[in-house]
């Protein structure tokens, strides 16, 4: 072997040295089936997203709820405390009336709606008690529940 092939086949057996050694160094590609490290940030990044926005969707549906609950809340306060003066304003027409104030009549609102219980001295004093008390403003019913008292 001459010179000149001797250098070219200690050329050729170097770059095969070489390229064996960086291949060797170089990381090693995972298999298909499994994701790369930027693929598992990406899919991290998405999975944190998704639960945010379904956090964000439950939080507004707890939001909505809490609003709806607090104006049911509300709106059935408000009738209490209009059933409360009905009743006040009931009572107070009743206990005007010379002929019924002497009575004990109980007055029960719920909804607009009046029931009068207790004892009428005759029929023109329970109808009298009625009349007064479908006359109060925001009576949307009154029910006379009212019985005649037994004459000795």
């Amino acid at each position: 072997m001459n010179l000149h092939q001797l250098a070219v086949h200690s050329t050729v057996a170097l770059s095969v040295f070489a390229a064996i050694s960086l291949t060797a160094c170089q990381p090693k590609t995972p298999p298909a089936s499994e994701p790369t490290v930027g693929q598992k940030i990406d899919g991290a990044i998405a999975e944190a997203e998704k639960k945010g926005n379904e956090m964000k969707a439950e939080a507004k549906s707890a939001a909505s709820d809490a609003n709806a609950d607090t104006r049911r809340a509300m709106d059935s306060a408000s009738n209490a405390v209009k059933d409360a003066g009905i009743t006040a304003a009931v009572n107070a027409k009743l206990a005007a009336d010379p002929g019924l104030s002497a009575l004990r009549i109980n007055v029960d609102t719920a909804g607009g709606r009046v029931a009068l219980i207790g004892d009428a001295p005759d029929s023109a004093a329970r109808d009298r008690a009625t009349t007064l008390a479908r006359s109060v403003e925001g009576v949307m019913e009154a029910e006379n529940r009212l019985i005649l008292q037994m004459k000795n």
